[in-house]
């Protein structure tokens, strides 16, 4: 089990925009991860309407736990978390409307195809061990030097 001090350490999130609470379980050679959040009134997209979090943010808790598979990667090779962007999201299927204040998701991601470093990973969020929310995420991975272009011509990235 990982919890949030470590966490910290192999994701590129911090402070309100970290959405993953601990990671119960990974494998680096299938990059499989299965983690865990806690939905709390703190969490950056809780609306007080809902009294929780709108389902379409389970999309973020998947590509969170695809940056700690990420980081949990480049930890084993020494290096430094790298950063990535989201391409698409697509095959989303919700199946609640929301994620109530007090509750725990199961979130797992699992890849499902590479092409250099563009990325698909399927994944899921969990309530109650019932499907709340699926889909899949197309990411790319930004190494130093790609990020280095980029911050040069947008001159915003950090």
């Amino acid at each position: 089990m990982i919890e949030k001090e470590e966490l910290l350490t192999i994701m590129p999130h911090s402070g309100k925009m970290l959405l993953i609470s601990r990671i119960k379980c990974y494998n680096l050679e299938e990059r499989i991860i299965h983690a865990e959040y806690d939905i709390t009134e703190d969490c950056l997209f809780y609306d007080p309407v809902l009294a929780g979090v709108p389902a379409w943010v389970g999309f973020e808790f998947i590509a969170q736990a695809i940056a700690a598979i990420s980081g949990l990667i480049c930890r084993e090779r020494g290096e430094k978390p790298k950063l990535g962007f989201i391409l698409s999201v697509s095959a989303i299927k919700t199946e609640i409307p929301f994620f109530r204040a007090g509750s725990t998701v199961e979130i797992k991601a699992k890849e499902v195809c590479c092409i250099d470093s563009i990325y698909t990973f399927g994944g899921e969020v969990l309530l109650e061990e019932k499907k709340a929310i699926e889909g899949k995420l197309m990411l790319f991975d930004v190494g130093d030097e790609k990020l280095q272009i980029l911050k040069k011509e947008y001159g915003a990235i950090e």
